[in-house]
This record gives C-alpha cells, structure tokens and sequence, in this order.
C-alpha cells in the first residue's frame, strides 16, 4: 500500500515524509539556544524512517511527543541519550503508543511570570474564582502561591517554595504589584489532567521539560511541591464542552477569570469559537486571559485580555516558556 499523499501549498502533491521533515525542522528552530540536544535530534529524526513509522500525521506536536516519549524512558533508567539508535530500535512499540496516546503536558509554570501581571490587571484587588482551560497537573492555577520578582517589586508569599523571574523589556508597572485579588476557588479541565502527588504523573511532567534545560526542571519540581501542599481539582474532558459546565457550577459570588496559554494551537476553529462564545455571553463578571499569535515578534505569545462585553486589550508579547515579557498595558 503506498504511502498517504496530499497537495501542498502551492498545490503539488506532498507525502508523509515531506510532513516529516517540515515538522522536525521547524520544532529544530524552536530548541536552538534552548535544547541543543533537542536540536540536533530534531534534525536527524527529520529523515529517520524509524521516527516516521512512530506517527500517522504530523499535525500539532508530534515531534515533542516523540521526544516526551524518548526523555520519560531516559527518566526511567530504560534508554540513555548516548544511544538513541537503541531506543528507536526497542522502543518503537511504546514510543507509538506514547504518541498516539500522550498529548504534549508542558505545564511550565515560568509562565505565570508572564501571566500575573495580566491577572492584576484583570482582577485587582476582587475575590475571584479561577478556571484554567488545558491545565494538565494544575501548577499554573497555584499561581498565587509563588513569589515573583520584577525591577519595580515583588509579589507573592515570602515563604513560598518557589520564586519567578525574568526579563522584563518593558518594565512592568509598580501600581499593579500593589494590587492582591483573594482566589475563592480554582479548578481545571484537560483532556488528559496529571496527577503531580504521584511519582508517575511527575515523571511524565519531567519528560516534557527540554533536556539541558536544568533551571526549568528545578523549578518543576519546586512547583510540584507547592501543589502537593494542597492540589486543585481538575476536571478530565474537551474544554468546549467542560467550560459551560464549570461555569454554572462556580458560586455566585466574585469575578470569574478564565485562562489559557497553550491550549488554543491544539484545538479547531470551532472549538475555540465555542469557547470564546461561553465567555462572551457569560452572565457575570469574567475576564479572559489568553495567549495567541503575536502582533510581530516571531516564536512569541500574543498576550491578551478579553473583558465582560467583548472588549479586548493587548497587553504584549511573551515567549512561551515565559523567560521574557514586554508588557504593553
């Protein structure tokens, strides 16, 4: 049976290979000068005819599924990074499934860096139940229990388990670190929700940090230990569906801020249009926060804030492991 083809942009028939190699060059730009290793796997699974047997399409993320699957075996004792042939050759079966049933759970909680000035400039000093859309183990929704630090303060416990910078290319403003919004509740949807109080669900939050990016996996574990203390709930099902449900199921009283990073890049239009329509016509006070394409800077977020009425505010750009932000608001 031949292999599956389909026309190209400019409307040339493309093959499964053609997808192959674009996917692992575009996710290789993406890793330079944040995992060289990453990179460079990148460039070889490119052409490998083992690595293309792991997938039936290279739609989404599939090539950091590949490498989540290949780092959670490292993890686990069962492959080394020094003989990636090996792993390929026998751990083909795992590696396939992993793919096929492991969506991508980065959960990195750097970004609540970038996200807690947009949260002061939703909520300001309100009492407000929060609902994060694609939370996988929830670290992002304990946003409040991290210390952070910006060139015009500090936020956050002075006891917490972990503190949050980086670069700031437009400093944020001092007037928004005064501000202290009281969460009356938090809760989550994913598709796939981690479970981080166990050994397991840790290892496979592991397996999605880049390899040689040790700072990061440090933090991890910090963040893991500050959600153990006291872990939210996390409701399992498709977001769009979920969201209408939570919603209802919140209390009456305080504002609403929903929120989402990386969840949109995985879902359709109609997904996405079915929750910007729950939140538009929403009967109380919510606020959404939510990253997208970027205004003009490559390889960023667009960061955004969609207020009660459809207002929408742009307030910057950020990468999306959250190491810079240029606050625009």
């Amino acid at each position: 049976m031949g292999r599956a083809r389909h026309v190209g942009r400019g409307g040339a028939p493309r093959t499964a290979r053609a997808d192959q190699r674009e996917a692992f060059r575009e996710q290789a730009a993406h890793c330079e000068g944040r995992s060289p290793l990453y990179a460079e796997l990148c460039r070889r699974f490119a052409d490998d005819r083992r690595v293309g047997a792991l997938a039936d399409g290279w739609q989404g993320r599939v090539p950091l599924q590949i490498l989540g699957g290949l780092n959670y075996l490292v993890l686990g004792g069962e492959a080394s990074w020094d003989d990636v042939d090996a792993a390929l050759e026998e751990h083909g079966e795992f590696l396939r499934r992993f793919v096929a049933e492991q969506p991508v759970q980065t959960n990195e909680v750097q970004r609540s860096w970038v996200l807690l000035p947009l949260f002061l400039s939703a909520l300001g000093d309100a009492e407000a139940h929060v609902v994060e859309l694609g939370a996988s183990a929830g670290l992002n929704l304990v946003w409040d229990r991290y210390r952070y630090r910006y060139a015009a303060g500090e936020w956050g416990p002075g006891d917490a388990p972990l503190e949050l910078a980086g670069e700031e290319r437009r400093p944020v403003p001092g007037e928004l670190l005064a501000r202290r919004p009281r969460l009356l509740s938090r809760v989550g949807i994913d598709r796939s929700p981690i479970d981080a109080a166990t050994e397991e669900g840790a290892r496979l939050l592991r397996s999605f940090v880049w390899v040689g990016q040790e700072e990061r996996l440090a933090r991890l574990d910090r963040a893991i230990e500050a959600l153990r203390a006291d872990p939210p709930p996390l409701v399992r099902g498709d977001a769009a569906e979920q969201l209408p449900r939570v919603l209802a199921g919140l209390p009456g009283d305080g504002v609403v801020l929903v929120f989402q990073t990386s969840l949109f890049e995985y879902l359709g239009e109609e997904a996405r249009e079915r929750i910007r329509d729950t939140i538009d016509s929403a009967d109380r006070e919510l606020v959404f926060v939510a990253s997208g394409r970027p205004r003009e800077v490559p390889r960023s977020w667009g960061m955004r804030i969609h207020r009660l009425g459809g207002r929408r505010e742009f307030a910057g750009h950020a990468d999306y492991h959250g190491t810079w932000l240029d606050y625009e608001l």
